[in-house]
């Protein structure tokens, strides 16, 4: 049974203006709002780094080492997130992981379209490979938008044959741009709806095949892939999603390790200073990257 900390959530979400009704500006704008509402954790550093010409931000706890590294790709359906937005989730990752977290803030649409995100998704990983980190040292993580980006990312990865890291992450993964799974019709989200996925998707693609597989990774090959933690909720628009993810990735013979949470929305991490849950996933989250990179 969830915690009571789930209906508060709900409740500040209800009392928040819908993303329908503004502009991509403003839709951005109250995003990193929302992410600046939450207080960042103690003893966490944030610096800026230039990775091949793309923003990006090491965040790191004390108690972070500099050889382990998650690369995070924020959620945001392509068009909206940034490291503003998603700065506490990568400090709570940091501390709970022990690693240095390299936040990367991609190319968004409509400006930038497909593929833009997932060509500063692999400069990103092959920066790191210059700086002399490790793959089996390097975790490949995000939410949402961006943890269907981890898994593009994965697979562009493996067909240029560059060497891959030790494991990929994924918070309430949107792997699937046809918006088409059960839990479409059956689940009722506070953070998502599919009308404003099926812009979003219009807008990343324009034009695109929505089943393009680094697009929408479900219709990858999933063959040869590294170890993959996916996190989703019972109350997630995408939880059919994610269950499909499960299915096709371990038939190609991929070791999937699928959590799901009673009750949680759509990528509920966002919430943990105010969501026990929230703090919960997170902690999990550490502990997997720990093991698989250790």
């Amino acid at each position: 049974m969830a915690s009571p900390d789930i209906q508060t959530v709900r409740e500040l979400l209800a009392s928040r203006p819908q993303s329908e009704e503004l502009s991509i500006e403003e839709t951005r704008l109250s995003f990193d709002q929302l992410g600046q509402s939450f207080p960042m954790p103690d003893g966490v550093s944030v610096s800026s780094a230039a990775v091949s010409g793309i923003n990006a931000e090491w965040v790191r706890a004390a108690n972070a080492r500099d050889d382990v590294v998650i690369l995070y790709l924020h959620g945001g359906g392509y068009i909206v997130g940034s490291l503003v937005s998603h700065r506490h989730l990568s400090a709570a990752l940091s501390q709970a992981s022990g690693a240095s977290v390299l936040a990367l803030d991609y190319r968004l649409a409509p400006e930038n379209p497909f593929p833009a995100a997932v060509e500063d998704a692999i400069a990103a990983y092959q920066w790191l490979l210059q700086q002399h980190k490790k793959p089996s040292q390097i975790a490949l993580a995000g939410d949402s938008a961006g943890g269907g980006l981890t898994l593009a990312t994965l697979v562009a990865l493996r067909d240029q044959g560059i060497a891959l890291p030790a494991c990929g992450v994924c918070l309430s993964p949107w792997v699937d741009l046809t918006n088409s799974s059960e839990s479409y019709q059956t689940v009722a989200d506070p953070m998502l709806r599919k009308e404003g996925l099926d812009e979003m998707a219009k807008a990343y693609l324009q034009g695109e095949d929505l089943r393009t597989p680094l697009a929408s990774p479900l219709y990858a090959d999933l063959q040869g892939l590294p170890p993959l933690l996916v996190q989703i909720g019972t109350a997630d628009l995408l939880y059919a999603e994610a269950l499909d993810l499960k299915a096709r990735a371990t038939a190609a013979g991929v070791q999937v390790e699928l959590e799901v949470w009673d009750e949680m929305i759509h990528v509920w991490h966002l919430f943990y200073p105010m969501l026990q849950e929230g703090r919960e996933a997170i902690t999990k989250i550490g502990a997997y990257v720990k093991a698989q990179t250790a």
